[in-house]
């Protein structure tokens, strides 16, 4: 590093901001997006709260044993009995 001075610079007038406009089309296409969203989100919601539970399947014969207990993290934690 030299250490050199820096010489100031002149000082010019600030310039006052500019409000930001959005155009008529890019807010109307911002409304219809949001709309299409919240349309396909409310669908969604309505689909997998009438949705009809599916059967739970028979455990196969010959298999490890009896289920004792279950519990459910993150994934099935089930407890067999050995005889």
């Amino acid at each position: 590093m030299d250490g050199l001075p820096v010489p100031a610079q002149p000082v010019s007038a600030i310039e006052p901001a500019t409000p930001a406009v959005v155009p008529a089309r890019q807010a109307a296409a911002l409304a219809a997006t949001g709309f299409v969203a919240g349309a396909a989100t409310v669908a969604v919601v309505h689909r997998r709260r009438t949705r009809v539970p599916r059967r739970k399947r028979k455990a196969k014969a010959g298999g490890l044993g009896e289920i004792v207990t279950s519990n459910s993290f993150l994934v099935d934690v089930h407890l067999l009995r050995r005889d």
